[in-house]
């Protein structure tokens, strides 16, 4: 594939508003004219160590290390590669990309791939307008007004009517210029089975476009409102370019809100996610009533940290809870330290979410989201609540199964809990369920995190900061002055030997970089040196920090000539050479920063 130019990636990057874009995952406060602070939405933290630039539109934490400019922020947070992030970037800026020399065959499947696109998206219109406009579809706008479900949300998320005629879309796309094979191929046509030509695939039903995480609509998902239709629900057919398995209803109007709320709340149907965006909860998305694939549970955790389950309560209900928390515990066994935390809604008998919503308001299914328990603590009620607890037989089933659960979890409060209620439910002592829970299900040892054994956490010693650290801190603190005082540290940064000033590899080629971008150092960051854009992030995030003083960038200079001296005796010492001379340069360096600081 063809990249796109730098110019194209500078206009994207001059166009994004960066505090507007971080802002949506961790709330700032302003910490001078070039500084905003607040939590890192990387790691948990309770103070403040994460800063950005928003004119230079870098960003980094001092307390996880993690860093670098407003393409890497998009690409750690949503989970894309480079290419995508600039695409979803330039997107959202109403920007279009230019390319530079492309294969044909790959300028050939793009263009294919954006004409299918547009064909859907001119399609999702269309069906919005017959869904308000047209008499068909008053019974289908009756039956969502039922649902409690009012005009804006549903234009927002596109919601819209098929007519009930045989090739409405066909003949309007045609006139657009589009064949029927595209029209096949978007999934929007049907062959034939007893002739040439086709027919419209959805007729007669309500329309939910399902779209991607950019809000780009890849297909749709159908609802008979009568009899006689076949399925219930109809979806666009597996192709190129609807994949069903990879797609969560909602996800591109639930992003903002859920990354600010730090959860994400997984419910069944497509009008659930509705309702609860309409009742101000609007962090909803739904996997279309099927089992959670292993792209949904990954597009689950690029929205947030926390999923809270809120299932129908019925049985089919119940199995898809099971089937996703198979699905998220084998994604957490393969992502240790950033692993997706769940928690499962309790639904009032025979309601679902909207149906919470249209009898018992919005405040309800705000409470029930607030009383929402750790996964761990739903299935252990659930298998308490499922077995005869009157028969032996049923008390030992209930006790395997509680055994399972609690074995995969370390010893703390929930663990201890879990057992209290497992013992108050069997009327049994704590340490006779303790015991029987030991030889019920390998209590204590068993599986965690998708079936593979417990092993004890590693314990990292503590750091201990060393004189080749304490070095490569000062010629650091030296670039970030450079920085915050520009036009002496141009001077400085002209006049020095960069390669002999600079011992560490890395804050040499920050300095080499820093010669000829000074002026902006968020700009023109060499794209894939996520080593080097780290630092830079984290010097000018420190340098927002700093007085614009003049005299303490000469006694960081002389810091690092004091350094470079020091290196040369040492080498000179290796070499067995005398370091008389050096001694006495390093003297000399030592009394003038003790003279620029009285």
């Amino acid at each position: 594939m063809g990249r796109y130019t730098d110019d194209s990636r500078e206009r994207v990057r001059d166009a994004v508003d960066f505090a507007e874009l971080v802002g949506a995952r961790t709330e700032l406060r302003q910490a001078g004219p070039r500084r905003m602070t607040g939590l890192c939405p990387f790691h948990e933290e309770r103070t403040p160590s994460f800063g950005i630039d928003p004119v230079e539109k870098l960003y980094h934490c001092f307390g996880c290390g993690a860093g670098g400019d407003v393409f890497k922020f998009v690409m750690e947070t949503e989970g894309l590669d480079f290419a995508r992030a600039l695409e979803s970037l330039a997107e959202r800026a109403g920007l279009e990309l230019e390319r530079d020399a492309e294969d044909p065959r790959d300028a050939e499947r793009r263009q294919r791939r954006q004409r299918l696109l547009a064909v859907l998206e001119r399609t999702a219109a269309y069906y919005v307008r017959l869904l308000w406009e047209s008499a068909e579809a008053g019974a289908a706008r009756e039956y969502l007004a039922g649902r409690g479900l009012e005009e804006a949300t549903l234009r927002e998320f596109r919601v819209g009517w098929s007519s009930a005629a045989w090739d409405r879309v066909l003949v309007a796309s045609r006139r657009a210029g589009y064949t029927e094979a595209e029209l096949t191929t978007a999934g929007l046509v049907m062959r034939r089975r007893d002739g040439p030509g086709g027919y419209d695939r959805f007729r007669g039903r309500i329309m939910f476009p399902l779209a991607d995480e950019r809000g780009r609509v890849l297909g749709f998902g159908a609802r008979a409102l009568g009899d006689g239709q076949g399925a219930k629900y109809l979806n666009t057919a597996e192709s190129d370019v609807f994949h069903k398995g990879r797609i969560l209803y909602g996800a591109d109007l639930a992003r903002a809100a859920a990354a600010k709320a730090g959860r994400v709340v997984l419910v069944e149907g497509y009008t659930d996610v509705i309702a609860l965006r309409q009742a101000g909860i609007p962090e909803a998305v739904c996997s279309m009533g099927t089992a959670l694939t292993d792209a949904q549970v990954d597009a689950l955790k690029r929205l947030a940290p926390r999923v809270l389950l809120c299932q129908d309560p019925d049985t089919a209900g119940q199995e898809a809870v099971a089937k996703g928390t198979d699905a998220i515990r084998t994604f957490n066994a393969a992502r240790a330290g950033d692993r997706l935390d769940v928690q499962v809604v309790r639904l009032p008998a025979g309601r679902d979410p909207a149906e919470v919503v249209l009898h018992d308001g919005a405040a309800a299914v705000r409470r029930l989201l607030e009383g929402a328990v750790p996964l761990p603590r739903y299935e252990v009620d659930r298998a308490l609540e499922s077995a005869d607890l009157s028969t032996p037989s049923g008390r030992d089933d209930a006790l395997r199964v509680a055994a399972r659960v609690i074995a995969r979890l370390e010893a703390g409060i929930l663990r201890d809990d879990l057992i209290r209620r497992v013992a108050d439910r069997l009327q049994m002592t704590e340490a006779v369920t303790r015991e029987a829970l030991r030889n019920a299900g390998r209590y204590g040892s068993g599986d965690r995190d998708g079936g593979r054994p417990a092993r004890p956490r590693a314990v990292a010693p503590p750091h201990v900061r060393t004189s080749v650290d304490m070095r490569e801190e000062t010629e650091r603190a030296f670039l970030a002055r450079c920085i915050a005082v520009k036009e002496a540290g141009r001077t400085q940064l002209e006049a020095m030997d960069v390669d002999r000033s600079f011992g560490n590899e890395l804050t040499r080629r920050a300095a080499h970089y820093l010669v000829e971008h000074l002026e902006h150092p968020g700009q023109s960051l060499p794209a894939g040196a996520d080593d080097l854009a780290r630092l830079i992030a984290e010097l000018v995030i420190r340098a927002g920090d700093l007085a614009a003083d003049p005299g303490a960038l000469q006694v960081e200079r002389l810091q690092l000539d004091k350094l470079r001296v020091e290196r040369s005796i040492a080498a000179a010492r290796s070499a067995g050479e005398p370091v008389t001379a050096l001694a006495v340069e390093r003297q000399r360096i030592q009394e003038q920063i003790s003279h620029l600081l009285v």
